[in-house]
């Protein structure tokens, strides 16, 4: 009915969406939420954490704040055992927690020891932790809904090198494929998104006013991305919506991949 908005997109399910205290995993926090879903706001930043469930409480929705690293196993464990005591429950994993430090995520030849064993943790092993605890609530749940943030920096290469936030991201295409096969008997979906630029807090400080003018030009739809598009595309996957889509890797770019 035109004027009512509906809440039944995610109704009755759980969602523990990590790196959930900004940018697009805040709102994709608020988006879950407003279709019906119990959100587990996980974040290293508790502040952020809390202000997130805070967020979508006041929008009339339920969320509870889960505070740790998700790049330590120990951490990862503890954070899905307190939302799943908390909601009695878990359907969607949004592996939304990344990096990209361009400052110090360079090409091979000036990317330090520290830097790339920090990036790679936060932007794969931080999966394989999400994924090991909370795999097993998904199957008690009778299946679920399993989302990977790639990145166009996995297909295609750029003389504006991050070398481990690339070689990261390639990894979680092969991980992907691994878990849509695995855990297809369980009735379990595993997805990836891969975003172009995205205007974010992450983005941000490498954002000034010439080089957003140049992504922009290299955009077949000429801008950048808002937080909501991704989150609206990471709604669909996690969604009954998708119910028959696996393994499959979807781009979400303005065009730039298509050119």
């Amino acid at each position: 009915m035109k004027g009512v908005r509906s809440v039944t997109r995610l109704a009755g399910k759980v969602a523990l969406i990590t790196g959930a205290g900004t940018g697009i995993g805040r709102e994709a926090s608020l988006l879950f939420a407003e279709h019906g879903a119990r959100i587990i706001v996980a974040d290293i930043n508790r502040e952020a954490a809390y202000e997130t469930a805070d967020l979508v409480r006041q929008a009339g929705g339920e969320a509870v704040a889960v505070v740790g690293d998700v790049a330590i196993e120990a951490d990862v464990k503890r954070m899905v055992g307190e939302g799943v005591q908390t909601f009695q429950a878990l359907h969607i994993l949004y592996n939304n927690a990344g990096v990209l430090w361009k400052d110090r995520d360079r090409s091979v030849l000036d990317t330090d020891e520290t830097s790339w064993e920090r990036v790679m943790a936060i932007n794969l092993k931080a999966v394989f932790w999400v994924t090991k605890y909370g795999i097993p609530h998904l199957q008690k749940a009778g299946g679920g809904s399993i989302v990977l943030v790639g990145s166009v920096s996995a297909l295609a290469g750029f003389t504006r090198a991050q070398d481990a936030y690339t070689a990261a991201k390639g990894a979680l295409i092969s991980l992907n494929k691994s878990l849509a096969i695995q855990f297809a008997k369980d009735n379990i979906r595993s997805n990836i998104i891969h975003p172009g630029i995205v205007d974010t807090p992450l983005q941000a400080p490498y954002l000034t006013s010439a080089l957003r003018q140049e992504f922009e030009a290299g955009i077949p739809l000429g801008r950048i991305a808002h937080a909501r598009e991704i989150a609206y595309v990471a709604l669909f996957l996690a969604s009954d919506e998708s119910s028959y889509v696996t393994g499959a890797e979807v781009v979400v770019d303005g065009g730039f991949m298509a050119q």
